[in-house]
């Protein structure tokens, strides 16, 4: 039955992603040189949602703690985000919208899908040589920004009230994606 949800969940994402634009390299070019903003302006509303929805989920205990997964924090992270980042600025995909572009019948995402599984498989073959080196360095281990019930993880403020802290978060992102304009005015 998860494959199933997972499958929906999946295929909806997607869904989501196509219409708002995410699957079209000019638009997120467009918005990492701040051209356009109408993908910053989605993010931002869809992470503030998302905070709000996951804090009042848990403080009313509608949401299992347990479900939730913190990464740890290494220098392998901050190595990968950076070529994450550049991959994302040159090609103009990221692995979800790449897999939406492919869907929608862009060539330049195959491509970009296939080099990304050439370099997962070539980190899968080094990763017994790199696994006891300074990439795997802790940084700080699983931490959380707000306490979330799970005691796996520690939080960065712990004497605030996860819930306010998120609520005023949550609607910190929302104001922003409202107030952000489409375009910038030109210099």
């Amino acid at each position: 039955m998860m494959l199933i949800y997972a499958v929906i969940l999946g295929t909806l994402f997607g869904f989501v992603l196509y219409k708002i634009g995410a699957a079209e390299p000019k638009k997120i070019i467009g918005m990492l040189r701040f051209d356009n903003l109408h993908l910053t302006k989605t993010l931002l509303l869809g992470i503030g949602i998302a905070t709000i929805g996951i804090f009042v989920g848990l403080s009313l205990s509608l949401l299992d703690p347990s479900h939730l997964s913190v990464k740890s924090a290494y220098v392998g992270v901050l190595v990968g985000g950076a070529i994450f980042g550049i991959g994302w600025a040159l090609s103009g995909f990221c692995p979800g919208t790449g897999v939406v572009g492919a869907a929608s019948g862009r060539k330049d995402a195959w491509v970009f899908l296939i080099g990304g599984l050439i370099g997962s498989f070539i980190y899968m073959l080094l990763y017994g040589s790199l696994k006891d080196g300074i990439l795997f360095e802790n940084l700080g281990g699983k931490k959380t920004l707000l306490m979330t019930g799970n005691e796996k993880f520690s939080a960065l403020f712990t004497e605030a009230s996860p819930l306010v802290v998120a609520l005023i978060l949550g609607v910190a992102y929302i104001v922003i994606a409202w107030l952000l304009p489409l375009k910038p005015k030109a210099k």
